[in-house]
């Protein structure tokens, strides 16, 4: 199993909220590198165009962390799709697969956060219809260097060539997915790894969506090692499940309710977090035995996983505090894990 981080470029944490956006994104670079050096198989990147977030050129980002990194895989966690040119996209991350020399990855989505779509232009009453559409293409021009195609959203293209090319031969493209059993299908029908987001409930409510996938794939002939399967969720790592309790909670009891005051959730209160990090619950947050025995247990409930990816730096921690936690993920969590 393949273990990695997922950010989104926070610009919300330091000391009352005052860290510059230089210095966060600064901060962010030395905890790649810090990623790639402790072991980690992954580090994603996602896509917000929103204030608090300085993710919205995600590629940019990932091309500035492959020359700081020799090894670990570059990822968006994700790509909004549907409010973006296939063509672009491509070669924004065929370029960062020839600077990291082979370790670029995209994960592609419709996107739960929705500004990107009037920024752009598009009609959210196109949500689905846009993102079938784009994917279909992106995926034309992976596999091709020559591209004839037309669609709806975008101009048609007429066998031209789509440049540069990805070192990878099939540069990876996975599917992010919430909790949409179409999505599920459509990236089992297409052979797609899948990226399934848990952020909320408890983590073996989604294994039927997840059989869903796997027998999508199965029926349009694709072997089950070929079907991957991938969780993110929310978490943290301390020393001891005190320690990662106390100084995750507050920031992360901030962010959801303000979050929840925009979507319609009701508040986090303690007695609700405190049944998210059981044994069943989707938060992964406590000591490093605590954390590889979740993670296991949530792959054998989803009916095998390859990778799982933390969602950190959004709950108000520190610099410090994040880097401490990749370091115990490198030192303590993967060889757990490996060890089974």
């Amino acid at each position: 199993m393949e273990i990695g981080i997922d950010s989104f470029a926070s610009a919300m944490y330091g000391d009352n909220n005052t860290l510059s956006s230089v210095n966060a994104m600064e901060q962010l670079l030395q905890r790649i590198e810090l990623a790639d050096q402790a072991g980690l198989d992954v580090f994603g990147i996602g896509e917000h165009h929103k204030k608090e977030f300085l993710d919205s050129a995600t590629a940019v980002i990932l091309a500035a962390a492959a020359a700081r990194t020799t090894r670990i895989r570059l990822s968006s966690a994700v790509s909004v799709l549907s409010a973006a040119d296939p063509v672009r996209v491509y070669q924004s991350f065929a370029t960062l697969d020839l600077i990291s020399k082979g370790r670029a990855e995209i994960v592609v989505g419709r996107g739960s956060s929705i500004e990107a779509y009037p920024l752009f232009g598009f009609n959210l009453n196109d949500y689905d219809a846009l993102f079938k559409e784009k994917l279909d293409l992106l995926l034309q021009i992976r596999d091709n260097e020559f591209v004839t195609w037309s669609g709806k959203f975008r101009p048609a293209l007429n066998n031209l060539p789509i440049y540069p090319r990805a070192l990878q031969e099939k540069l990876p493209v996975w599917l992010g997915v919430g909790g949409t059993p179409e999505s599920f299908v459509r990236a089992g029908s297409l052979g797609l790894p899948l990226m399934v987001a848990v952020i909320g409930g408890q983590t073996h409510r989604f294994r039927p969506l997840v059989d869903l996938y796997r027998e999508a794939g199965k029926a349009a002939g694709y072997k089950p090692e070929e079907l991957k399967v991938g969780l993110h969720s929310p978490g943290f790592v301390g020393a001891t499940t005190e320690k990662a309790i106390a100084e995750y909670y507050p920031g992360y009891a901030e962010l959801w309710t303000k979050l929840g005051r925009e979507r319609g959730w009701p508040p986090v209160t303690k007695d609700k977090f405190n049944g998210l990090i059981d044994d069943q619950g989707v938060l992964v947050v406590g000591d490093p035995e605590r954390i590889a025995e979740k993670i296991l247990r949530h792959g054998e409930s989803l009916g095998g996983i390859s990778r799982f990816t933390f969602q950190m730096d959004n709950a108000g921690l520190t610099h410090k505090q994040l880097m401490n936690a990749i370091e115990l993920i490198g030192s303590k969590v993967i060889p757990l894990i490996h060890k089974g």
